[in-house]
């Protein structure tokens, strides 16, 4: 592995990542002080967009590795994934900080973000999936933190953290697993208006199960590329686990999508040629039915090359069920009421910076704390 000090930050790609998020920053500010309608094409009739559908819901499921892999190592003590917690956690970490972000510049007054932590009206969807937020971005912080403390010598801390590490890791389990869950539950609210691909009464209950699918393979790619990044060799075995790992919440996951599908609109109306039709299509083939079938074969579940394929696969599908359920889902509904929505080049610019910051936020991180301890011992 590159040592910290080989590990050069003003290299091409930094520069343009730092750009982007200059890009972005730029037009947050401007935002917040023009207002919603000035940066984006929401309206009353549709109020969420990209940043809800892809920023959001898009990347709390991204986030999902943390949980996953922390409850593996810390509670049921698979030593195995060891070596790729901390940086699961750190990239989850870095997942809700932009998620909670995004939902600020989201609401119309983002100054008021803070409300739900005092206010509380535990009777909303919404409150839940806010206090969600809130918790588990701070427990993310805990667990990630004897990083910091490491790097400002503050051992006792790191110490006292690691001891209690595992209530910890549990209460974020908990968490996480009631949050990614709870968004689903949010659209259970318009069920006149979301197309029947989607809507049912278990759409938390799809939410996680994707979500699952999601985080194995979002903490197997950041592996792969960080791997490639800092030159340390990936282990196999950790990635052929994860890869396993994704088969069968993919099995799992595609069980639940047809089951619903045959007692919602019915197996034909899947290819019935409509808009609906073919991004369920789209979302499946790419997210559920590809991946399975290539990791049904033993050499692709062995062959970096061919996990990091199904990884994007993956991910690309979930993404694209998020924005079935956030957009395209309720799109036929909301245009026979006249209303519109296509995002700004500015709302895609937001996006990509927040990309761009949790790839600079990592790569800092790798070089200045300990992110891959384990990698570093081999090294």
């Amino acid at each position: 592995m590159k040592s910290q000090h080989e590990i050069k930050m003003w290299t091409p790609t930094t520069v343009v990542l730092f750009l982007i998020m200059a890009a972005g920053v730029a037009i947050i500010i401007y935002r917040l002080m023009a207002g919603l309608g000035a940066v984006t094409n929401l309206n009353d009739r549709f109020p969420w967009g990209l940043w809800i559908g892809f920023d959001v819901l898009g990347g709390v499921a991204m986030a999902a590795g943390g949980f996953l892999i922390a409850g593996a190592v810390y509670v049921l003590n698979m030593k195995k994934y060891k070596p790729i917690a901390r940086a699961a956690i750190l990239n989850a970490f870095f997942g809700y900080l932009l998620a909670a972000t995004a939902i600020m510049l989201d609401i119309g007054v983002p100054w008021r973000i803070w409300h739900p932590v005092f206010m509380w009206q535990i009777h909303s969807i919404m409150w839940v999936v806010a206090i969600h937020v809130v918790l588990y971005t701070s427990t993310l912080a805990a667990e990630s933190s004897p990083m910091f403390f490491e790097k400002v010598k503050m051992e006792k801390a790191a110490k006292f953290i690691e001891r209690i590490i595992v209530p910890i890791v549990l209460f974020g389990v908990l968490l996480s697993t009631l949050h990614q869950s709870s968004l689903g539950a949010v659209y259970l609210i318009v069920p006149k208006k979301l197309s029947s691909f989607w809507y049912n009464s278990q759409l938390p209950t799809l939410f996680l199960a994707s979500a699952v699918m999601m985080g194995l393979s979002m903490v197997s790619l950041e592996t792969i590329i960080s791997g490639k990044a800092f030159r340390h060799e990936p282990n196999m075995g950790i990635l052929s686990g994860l890869a396993r790992g994704t088969l069968i919440a993919s099995i799992v996951y595609l069980i639940m999508k047809l089951w619903f599908l045959i007692k919602g609109p019915g197996l034909g109306a899947a290819f019935s040629g409509t808009s609906e039709s073919n991004m369920y299509l789209l979302e499946m083939i790419v997210g559920v039915i590809g991946p399975i079938l290539l990791l049904l074969v033993k050499s692709v579940r062995e062959n970096i090359k061919n996990i990091l394929f199904v990884d994007i696969l993956v991910i690309a599908g979930v993404l694209i069920n998020r924005m079935n359920v956030a957009i395209f889902g309720l799109y036929r509904d909301q245009s026979a009421r006249g209303a519109s929505y296509f995002p700004t080049w500015m709302e895609f610019v937001v996006t990509l910076a927040f990309i761009a910051f949790a790839i600079v936020g990592f790569k800092l991180s790798v070089k200045y704390l300990r992110v891959l301890p384990e990698a570093e011992t081999q090294h």
